[in-house]
């Protein structure tokens, strides 16, 4: 991919997001524009559909919406409240803890750094960069394995883990792209530049792509 194709395929990624569902995680943060909210969504949702999210994220917060009171809730609780998202268990205990150490050690107020939010057990760079961008509208590049698998199936990077996708994106990617890539290039990926056989056929962005590592399409 040429970088001076990049106005023109982001334009057409807003286009095509309009016609699919928004992540879960996103609506929660143009619901709440609370950065708590967000970090919790994003805790449940890994390895975890999306409707399954948004609902235990719903029960929850009806429950509990702050740190203070997420931090007096039994782990139990918890557990009840976002079955059945995956790992919800191990996830119950992790938004408790988080939820005390917010209370105790941050005043209830959600930092704002990738490397403060990365202390937090269970958080990694993916959780830290939503909750930065989604929850405090700061710089900050989110990099799901979608992100990855489509950058580097443009030619735009070629980089061999989310983590070397993140750096190469910090590196070249437009600063006013930032922010939007994620949302875009999930809903993208979950639709049409699926992991095996992505519809190119139907892509409109089939011209700027160099279709790296595809071997079969549809």
């Amino acid at each position: 991919m040429n970088p001076t194709n990049l106005t023109k395929t982001f334009a057409i990624l807003r286009s095509e997001f309009k016609r699919f569902k928004t992540p879960a995680v996103t609506v929660v943060s143009e619901s709440t524009r609370d950065p708590f909210r967000v970090l919790v969504s994003c805790i449940i949702s890994l390895r975890t559909k999306d409707d399954v999210t948004a609902e235990a994220g719903k029960r929850l917060f009806a429950k509990a919406k702050t740190p203070e009171e997420v931090a007096r809730l039994n782990p139990k609780i918890i557990e009840k409240l976002i079955y059945p998202a995956g790992f919800y268990r191990v996830k119950a205990t992790q938004i408790r803890d988080i939820s005390k150490q917010i209370t105790e050690d941050y005043k209830g107020v959600t930092p704002n750094t990738i490397d403060e939010l990365m202390l937090f057990k269970g958080v990694g760079r993916k959780t830290a960069n939503l909750v930065v961008t989604l929850g405090y509208g700061l710089p900050g590049i989110c990099v799901d394995i979608h992100v990855h698998r489509i950058t580097n199936r443009w030619g735009y990077v070629l980089t061999k883990t989310p983590e070397k996708t993140e750096t190469a994106l910090r590196e070249k990617l437009p600063k006013k792209y930032w922010i939007s890539i994620n949302d875009l290039l999930v809903s993208y990926g979950q639709n049409l530049c699926k992991p095996i056989s992505p519809f190119c056929s139907i892509c409109k962005l089939n011209e700027f792509c160099d279709r790296v590592g595809v071997t079969k399409s549809r």
